[in-house]
């Protein structure tokens, strides 16, 4: 377990029973959300890959598009 992990813990373990719970809960749903994702791309074949890359030059020639920026805007992303 990493040092960060284990001070979250730490944290997490001074809060009351319900709030523990209300954390777990959030932290086992997210992990069953990336394992799931995680096997999507996995089994993704090159052939989708090809057309879901089709679709957005489809949608970006139609200026269908809007900048990230605009769809997260307090996001920072890396360039």
């Amino acid at each position: 377990m990493t040092e960060l992990l284990q001070q979250a813990i730490a944290q997490i373990q001074q809060l009351p029973p319900d709030q523990q719970d209300a954390i777990a809960s959030r932290l086992l749903a997210q992990l069953q959300d990336e394992q799931k994702w995680e096997a999507r791309f996995a089994t993704t074949t090159d052939n989708q890959w090809d057309r879901m890359a089709a679709m957005v030059r489809q949608e970006i020639a139609k200026d269908e598009t809007v900048p990230l920026d605009q769809v997260f805007p307090t996001q920072t992303f890396c360039t």
